[in-house]
């Protein structure tokens, strides 16, 4: 006897529900993610209902040939590209109008790449970028998971289709090929998933092959229920099981949280509760959860689902924008309400029409309109990408004449009470938009592919040279982010004096020698020996001046805290700054900048919004100014060789910080220093760099 419950339409109830539950953590988590900390599994509920719908179509119908991939695909064009480009589409326009400068090119890049459906890659490289981590998000970054269930789609039915003809070939039974197949493709991508939650978490969460198991999940779901593997249980006993399920998907949204290890084996838990409540195929009456899963609100949301996903995110970004300031309850209200309305009429004049007209059902239309939608969305995206360029290359122009008109006044200067400055008048330079990509030349997009930094999860040694590659004095330049954002000062100083720098640095890792907090306990190891190795090669090589600068982002391992790190943070600066006055080598650390590390503002965007109202770009400077442990280390030692410098007086004005000073956008997001902002600092920094070179090189 079946037990399977469908509505009028002939859709189960049960999946419905779910979609309606998987939609709603989703939801609530990105509105209120500290009361639903776990709320993001909700995308893996989603690929575990599509994994079992998709295969439950193609083990019913096995594709034997091209034409049924193309037909098979053509139904996914039909069924997912009108929503989505739509949105796209939309999110685009509204995005150009509403949000800073600073972040057109950003959801240029990442719409093409939703639209293409490969933006979950591009954002598993932004994850593990350390400065690109640290950029706003876009209104459309949600689109990754749809790119890993389209990439699914692509695969999968090939899948099954060389399947079925081993199936043939083999005069094997096509259900044992299929278990076999699918089931080696969940094994692997899930073994794949353990490992890179472990070794590369950040990129983990977001690649295809860390998903796949999901999907597939849902897939080996399939199979299983088409042999009638739980017929025979009572309905009783289904119900327990569609209810152990239920609760175990909303135990882990409230358990888990932005610092749990995901997908990993951590994912299994909502993948295996989702499943059970699919499986179990719930019967109604007596206490089955379809009593609340198959009211008709819930049944409405499951069907409204994909839509509510689609656009929910964008407002949560745009509606805040577009009123200028963080968002509130009241903002949540409305991105609520207004994502509903939204979906409801996507769902009714977009979904529906698209799937079910008559004109859409042949092969050729429905290619067509597919690619139409998809190059209109990379044509905006590319015509806003160049747009941004164009306005790039006329900004750098006005930007290298004001940086020849050495303006004394100009960055730094105007902290200088030598100098009498007067408030700048005019727009900042760089522009907004300019100052976001104003780094120093260690950085690859700048220096055209050059990339000075080590990275996890090896930091293997890198060098780079600057200056004057014949320079009689060595100069060398160490640390992790902070030490190189004032690379741009240290090449003004070595082109006017002939000095040869060279670079030695990585990414987060402070030149400190404790084990720092990485996502894994080997990333931490890693940058613990690259702090050893680094400091042998410097007392090895001895260089006429060692610079040393660091930001302290992470806390030590095994601390709770940044201000519970300190102490071992000045241990490891004392053992490493030992080695360099033992060996009698030159070094002057300087200290950390001051600069809104965790208030949330990111310069240049602040700038962008707050034209009108830079005091919203400022703050006082003991907000601002972070500690560092290693100044007291230099006290402490109290060495000839070693010393210290403090720039604060020239970043800011008397008590307050500002994100511009003297004209110049100061930072390039929020805590590295623009070139332009850096470079005005030389006439600083040079001097006092210059008369430590004199007193100890003969």
């Amino acid at each position: 006897m079946s037990h399977v419950p469908l509505s009028t339409k002939g859709t189960r109830v049960d999946i419905q529900g779910l979609r309606a539950v998987a939609v709603s953590l989703v939801v609530i988590y990105h509105l209120a993610p500290a009361r639903l900390s776990g709320g993001f599994v909700g995308v893996d509920v989603f690929f575990v209902i599509s994994g079992f719908l998709i295969t439950s179509h193609l083990i019913a119908r096995p594709p034997r040939a091209p034409r049924d991939l193309l037909a098979f695909w053509g139904r996914r064009i039909r069924r997912l590209l009108p929503a989505s480009l739509t949105v796209l589409t939309a999110t685009l326009i509204a995005s150009r109008a509403i949000l800073p400068d600073t972040q057109w090119e950003s959801t240029a890049q990442q719409s093409k790449a939703a639209a293409l459906y490969f933006v979950n890659w591009r954002l598993a490289h932004d994850a593990v970028d350390y400065l690109a981590a640290e950029s706003a998000p876009t209104p459309v970054q949600h689109f990754w998971s749809l790119s890993v269930e389209e990439q699914f789609y692509l695969v999968w039915p090939v899948l099954i289709l060389l399947l079925g003809l081993l199936a043939v070939l083999t005069r094997q039974g096509t259900k044992t090929w299929f278990a076999i197949g699918l089931g080696a493709v969940v094994m692997a991508s899930f073994a794949w998933s353990i490992h890179e939650t472990a070794t590369n978490p950040p990129a983990a969460y977001f690649v295809t092959p860390t998903r796949v198991w999901e999907l597939g999940a849902g897939g080996l779901l399939a199979l299983a229920s088409s042999t009638g593997i739980l017929s025979g249980l009572a309905a009783r006993v289904r119900i327990v099981l569609a209810w152990c399920g239920l609760l175990g998907i909303l135990a882990v949204s409230l358990i888990y949280t932005g610092n749990t290890p995901f997908p990993g084996w951590e994912a299994g838990v909502p993948v295996a509760a989702a499943a059970l409540v699919i499986l179990a195929d719930a019967p109604t009456g007596g206490f089955s959860p379809l009593i609340g899963l198959g009211v008709r609100p819930v049944q409405w949301l499951g069907d409204v689902s994909y839509s509510v996903y689609l656009w929910h995110w964008p407002l949560i970004v745009l509606i805040p924008a577009m009123l200028h300031h963080g968002r509130t309850r009241a903002d949540a209200v409305v991105i609520l309400v207004v994502s509903l309305l939204l979906a409801a009429v996507t769902k009714r004049w977009v979904e529906d029409t698209f799937r079910t007209a008559a004109w859409n059902r042949r092969l050729i239309p429905t290619y067509a309109i597919g690619a139409l939608g998809m190059a209109v969305v990379v044509g905006l995206s590319t015509s806003v990408i160049s747009q941004v360029h164009h306005l790039e290359a006329i900004n750098k122009h006005q930007l290298a004449a004001a940086l020849l008109s050495d303006d004394p006044c100009l960055g730094a200067g105007f902290n200088d009470p030598a100098h009498h400055c007067t408030t700048p008048k005019g727009a900042p330079i760089p522009t907004p938009a300019l100052a976001a990509k104003d780094k120093s030349n260690a950085y690859p997009e700048v220096s055209h592919g050059k990339d000075c930094w080590s990275y996890v999860p090896d930091f293997p040694s890198i060098t780079c040279e600057f200056g004057d590659p014949h320079g009689s004095v060595h100069v060398a330049l160490t640390g992790n982010s902070h030490a190189g954002h004032w690379l741009p000062a240290l090449e003004k100083v070595a082109k006017q004096r002939h000095w040869r720098v060279t670079t030695y640095l990585a990414s987060r890792c402070a030149l400190s020698d404790v084990e720092q907090t990485f996502d894994t306990h080997a990333d931490a190891q890693s940058c613990q020996r690259w702090v050893q190795n680094t400091t042998r090669t410097i007392v090895k090589t001895h260089p006429d001046l060692l610079v040393i600068s660091n930001r302290i982002s992470v806390t030590t391992w095994g601390a709770s805290s940044l201000h519970d790190s300190l102490p071992a943070y000045r241990k490891g600066y004392q053992r490493t700054l030992r080695q360099f006055t033992e060996a009698k080598v030159p070094t002057v650390v300087l200290r950390d900048t001051p600069a809104p590390v965790g208030t949330g503002i990111n310069v240049p965007d602040c700038v962008a919004e707050h034209s009108d109202d830079l005091d919203a770009c400022s703050a006082p400077v003991a907000e601002w100014l972070p500690p560092d442990p290693s100044i007291p280390v230099v006290r402490r030692l109290h060495s000839p060789w070693l010393h210290a410098l403090d720039f604060t007086d020239r970043i800011c004005d008397g008590d307050v910080c500002h994100g511009l000073v003297g004209g110049v956008i100061a930072y390039f997001d929020g805590s590295h220093m623009t070139a332009t902002f850096n470079q005005t600092l030389a006439p600083y920094l040079g001097p006092d760099l210059a008369a430590l070179v004199k007193n100890h090189v003969r």
